[in-house]
């Protein structure tokens, strides 16, 4: 047997690279799969068939139409700050899959408190879109911003509540433990599906799926942008590499918070530990390391189509009707469900 010994910068680039493998490759794939090829067959069209076989390509040739095109800023715009905005959206992306486990050796990082990273760094976004908004010195992106941090905030609040659900059942905030606790489990004595949160806390994973439509401000929570009302919202004065970036970091996040919904609700990258008579995390073969991110893959890309068959369905939510629904619908559902789990938690 070899042994490799990999230094820390050489591990510090290949969780650069990885980081970037694992936003930019569920992104790309979220954006051909669904978004030329899913909607075009829900409107009874062939969608982009030119660029390769069968449109194949044509992901690659909106990318380069996108990097060819003037990088123009506002002349009255805040340069500095309207060129920054983009990065803090999609460097939030980044920071988000850093704790999202893979496997059971498979992670970026391992925080005991991942689930509290993970909902704090995921409202930095909103940072970056109130000053895109606030930048570009125009009224339609100042009201597409302000709409976003409203609603942003207001459902950044359903979906912990939701995740609190989830870490009273588990007794932890480490990622890695809660699948861990999922796959390892049992329900009534029986361990043969091991112990999936997504039935017992099936109020928590809707309430949280929901409030992640919202945060990506996908229809019929695109308030923030609203085409025929504030042409692109807080976007409409970006162009080129710029828009690409806001673009990229939609569908990336999308990918990131289905991910991190598959760990909370679905197991993550486990699978029942009575299957191959597994007792504790060591006892996990090496073999889950390859097999483990494939199936974070399949499982993402199952609840992306879930996100994404809402968006191309439903029609946008009026300003009030949005923010009451979450106000008045999801937090008050969200806590009772707290206290129910609390309970149940105690008395079992």
């Amino acid at each position: 047997m070899i042994s490799l010994t990999i230094p820390y910068w050489g591990q510090s680039i290949l969780r650069v690279v990885g980081g970037a493998v694992a936003v930019l490759l569920p992104a790309g794939t979220i954006v051909y799969l669904f978004l030329f090829k899913m909607m075009s067959f829900m409107q009874s069209r062939l969608g982009p068939m030119e660029a390769g076989p069968y449109g194949s390509m044509q992901l690659f040739a909106e990318v380069g139409k996108w990097l060819q095109k003037e990088d123009i800023v506002p002349e009255k715009a805040d340069r500095v700050i309207f060129k920054m905005a983009p990065i803090i959206v999609l460097v939030s992306t980044f920071l988000l899959v850093a704790v999202v486990p893979f496997g059971p050796d498979a992670y970026f990082t391992q925080f005991d408190a991942g689930v509290f990273y993970m909902l704090a760094v995921s409202s930095v976004s909103v940072l970056g879109i109130l000053i895109a908004g606030w930048s570009s010195a125009n009224k339609y992106s100042l009201l597409g911003g302000l709409r976003a941090a409203g609603q942003l905030i207001a459902y950044e609040l359903p979906m912990v509540l939701a995740v609190v659900g989830v870490v009273i059942q588990a007794g932890t905030m480490n990622l890695q433990s809660i699948v861990l606790e999922q796959n390892g489990g049992s329900m009534f004595g029986w361990d043969g599906l091991g112990n999936p949160y997504i039935l017992t806390q099936f109020i928590g994973f809707a309430v949280f799926m929901i409030a992640v439509q919202a945060e990506l401000t996908q229809t019929p929570f695109d308030m923030p942008i609203a085409e025929s009302e504030l042409v692109s919202g807080y976007m409409t004065e970006y162009s080129g590499f710029r828009f690409l970036m806001f673009f990229i970091a939609e569908f990336a996040t999308a990918g990131v918070f289905s991910l991190i919904a598959s760990v909370l609700f679905l197991g993550g990258w486990g699978i029942p530990f009575s299957w191959f008579g597994w007792t504790s995390v060591d006892s996990i073969d090496n073999w889950m390391n390859v097999v483990g991110p494939l199936i974070m893959f399949t499982k993402m890309m199952g609840l992306v189509f879930l996100i994404m068959w809402v968006r191309f369905s439903y029609p946008r939510f009026r300003e009030d009707q949005l923010q009451r629904f979450a106000w008045k619908v999801l937090i008050p559902v969200s806590l009772v469900n707290i206290m129910v789990t609390a309970i149940l938690k105690v008395a079992f």
